[in-house]
């Protein structure tokens, strides 16, 4: 069975054809209108119009809090346009086939669970680093959405008690990626807004303010982790986005968790990265899809 799966970000729609071993037929990406509703229909014709005639069915990895079980979106994230609305019912009745829909970071974790690293894992902890930080709780062997479907939204949670309002100390904004450049920008001392990749190069090259920088930056990680597993108790947290495929911020993130939960009553999960990536919400909504069609069969 032929999928039509997009991934609705806030810059770019992924745009994918997969087939029932969530392989990636064909491939694309268009700019994602930011001004409203009319548009963003415009753009998911003309996508429908190439692609529809080669698929059964619509999966779609998107920001915001979503029922997925209903197919409503009450947030879309930077897509404010998206908010209240059963958008899913809204899509079926336009291209006459069924649609699933759901958060993006927990599309990206539920791929984990059925193809990635998390395979047979009952409980776990999902986070994804980016711009924010994705969450996912793992219950079971499936995603945990909370009753009222916000469960995991932990690029909100606060990291300074004395400074509890706003987002100056939100999570995001400490261990996201503007977390990241400002505490390299402070051991470097430098100005220049270092990308992740040349952050990395330079920690690879032994550079030691980099080294620095890293170890203060998976503390921040771990604190929160720690938080998160103290309440939860997963077996496995499995840290995602594109600087998890670097070892050594793996490595650091573990040896400052195991160091926090020292002498403390916390279980130490394994800590490992995402298999996916960049198609991870692509995959996972796939996944959700087939669970979907399954259940109503």
């Amino acid at each position: 069975m032929n999928l039509l799966v997009l991934d609705i970000g806030g810059s770019s729609i992924k745009i994918a054809v997969m087939d029932e071993k969530h392989t990636i037929i064909t491939r694309d990406k268009v700019k994602t209108p930011m001004d409203g509703m009319d548009a963003l229909f415009t753009c998911l014709d003309d996508i429908w119009k190439r692609y529809g005639s080669q698929v059964e069915g619509l999966a779609i990895s998107m920001p915001g809090v979503i029922d997925s079980a209903h197919g409503f979106a009450y947030t879309g994230g930077a897509l404010r346009y998206l908010e209240n609305r059963p958008f899913a019912k809204e899509l079926s009745e336009r291209y006459h086939i069924p649609v699933w829909i759901g958060n993006d970071a927990k599309c990206a974790a539920i791929a984990e669970v059925g193809y990635g690293a998390l395979q047979g894992v009952e409980d776990a902890i999902v986070i994804i680093l980016g711009t924010g930080i994705g969450g996912c709780l793992i219950k079971d062997g499936k995603v945990h959405n909370g009753k009222h479907f916000s469960s995991g939204e932990v690029s909100s949670l606060h990291m300074n008690v004395h400074h509890p309002i706003g987002e100056t100390y939100n999570w995001w904004r400490i261990s996201g990626i503007l977390g990241l450049r400002e505490i390299a920008q402070r051991y470097l001392e430098t100005d220049e807004e270092l990308s992740g990749e040349a952050f990395f190069q330079l920690v690879n090259e032994e550079n030691e303010k980099a080294i620095v920088a890293l170890k203060e930056y998976a503390t921040s990680l771990a604190v929160a982790l720690f938080n998160i597993q103290a309440i939860y108790d997963g077996e496995v947290i499995a840290i995602g986005g594109g600087i998890s495929a670097q070892p050594k911020l793996i490595e650091e993130v573990k040896a400052a968790f195991t160091q926090i939960a020292k002498n403390e009553p916390v279980y130490v999960p394994e800590i490992v990265p995402c298999a996916f990536r960049n198609d991870a919400n692509l995959i996972g909504a796939y996944y959700q899809y087939q669970n979907m069609k399954l259940s109503d069969e």
